[in-house]
């Protein structure tokens, strides 16, 4: 819809309706944070009852419906769409309105409503990456990466390189933009960075700063052609395995490897379905992968839409199976074992040493403990503001807390928490 009101500004009016599929996303102000944190330029409606999904026939998300300026329905469509496959319809249309004077152009400009929290040094922070003292944070909102040291303490961070100037954008060499960075991943004195908004997934040296796209084409895979081109569509996390640069491909619902010594990058596990089905790895099915970690001989992954934590097997000849979660409507706030837990649109995770993941359970605003091994769910930290990332050490557990533009700073010995002090 972006490229749609660009290309039409003064004549084509886009309005929002929101019709939550969870709890959490029926809430005006996080409906709003959302909104903020995804550049909408257009009005938003909280359909929380979903009485104009009702009225309007909708069965999916998302769903299209064109109104003609006499405000008749004239078009639907479900499912995801290009600009380009509009363009012609939205021109005859135009071209009809005119003819019958009732197109009245020109865009009205409305004000975006205040952040429920202002940002500060940061905004809406996706993800956190931790080595030993080195620090990497994606300032998504900022449209950019900062990495630096902690100190002694851990609880303060001296900014050593801040890497692209905060305008959205796609553009490698030394003075590099990005849009809407998420995931991380160190690899010795490189950064790998998935540039979530551009569809590609980048890499940072970090003793020059200088940037390079390692894969995607800085355009959403949406057709064979841009397949075979090369893109991706929205890679929003990262890990590396040796050689092996492994990729939650949130947009087409699989994880991704891509290999570093020769470039090449193609689906590792998940058949690109929304779904959620375990088996071997060309036939299981993901919802929206958003997290990763290695986890032992796996890849511990946030399944984001199944509201489930599961695990795909580092050998090809492995597969996918389940930790938590039930499916793609079944979500809640229950702590428990197995089926009987439930979480909510997790977004983030990271390996502790004793074997046990730290998960952003994102809707809860909570960080849980899950257990593979026993399957059981804890809940750990509560009181965040829908975290998406989190990176742990011995001692702390440094986690984006996203629509808190800060990075927290939890206690493992005592889960007190406490803002991520960042100098420059």
């Amino acid at each position: 819809m972006r490229e749609l009101e660009a290309r039409y500004p003064e004549s084509l009016a886009v309005v929002g309706v929101h019709s939550g599929k969870y709890i959490t996303e029926r809430e005006t102000p996080r409906i709003r944070d959302a909104s903020i944190r995804l550049d909408a330029i257009h009005p938003t409606l909280n359909d929380r009852q979903f009485r104009v999904w009702r009225a309007y026939a909708v069965r999916a998300w998302p769903t299209l419906v064109a109104i003609d300026p006499a405000g008749r329905v004239i078009g639907m469509h479900a499912g995801e769409f290009t600009a380009e496959a509009l363009v012609s319809f939205i021109d005859r249309t135009l071209d009809d309105a005119r003819s019958a004077g009732t197109l009245v152009e020109g865009g009205k400009h409305l004000e975006p409503d205040p952040p429920t929290i202002a940002p500060g040094e940061l905004a809406f922070p996706g993800k956190v990456e931790l080595e030993g003292r080195r620090l990497a944070i994606a300032d998504s909102g900022h449209h950019r990466v900062l990495v630096g040291a902690l100190d002694e303490s851990g609880t303060r961070l001296r900014v050593e390189r801040v890497i692209g100037d905060g305008t959205p954008g796609y553009r490698d060499g030394d003075a590099p933009r990005f849009r809407h960075p998420q995931g991380l991943a160190f690899r010795g004195d490189l950064l790998y960075v998935a540039d979530a908004g551009n569809h590609a997934v980048r890499e940072i040296s970090l003793a020059s700063g200088t940037t390079r796209t390692v894969a995607g084409t800085g355009h959403q895979l949406r057709t064979q052609r841009d397949l075979a081109a090369g893109a991706l569509s929205s890679p929003w996390d990262l890990c590396v395995v040796g050689d092996s640069l492994h990729v939650a491909m949130a947009g087409i619902h699989r994880l991704w490897t891509i290999h570093l010594d020769t470039g090449t990058a193609a689906p590792s596990s998940g058949t690109g379905a929304e779904e959620l089905h375990d088996g071997p790895h060309a036939e299981a099915a993901l919802a929206q992968p958003m997290g990763i970690c290695v986890a032992g001989n796996a890849l511990a992954f946030a399944d984001s839409e199944s509201s489930a934590i599961r695990l795909a097997d580092l050998s090809p000849a492995g597969g996918v199976h389940t930790v938590v979660g039930t499916g793609l409507f079944d979500f809640g706030d229950v702590d428990g074992v197995g089926d009987d837990a439930r979480l909510q649109h997790p977004q983030g995770l990271a390996a502790a040493a004793d074997g046990r993941l730290l998960v952003c359970d994102s809707y809860n605003d909570s960080l849980r403990w899950v257990d593979p091994s026993s399957r059981r769910v804890t809940t750990w930290v509560r009181g965040l503001h829908e975290p998406e990332g989190v990176a742990l050490d011995t001692r702390f557990a440094y986690v984006a807390d996203t629509n808190a533009h800060r990075i927290a700073v939890v206690n493992r010995a005592d889960a007190t928490v406490q803002p991520l002090a960042i100098e420059r």
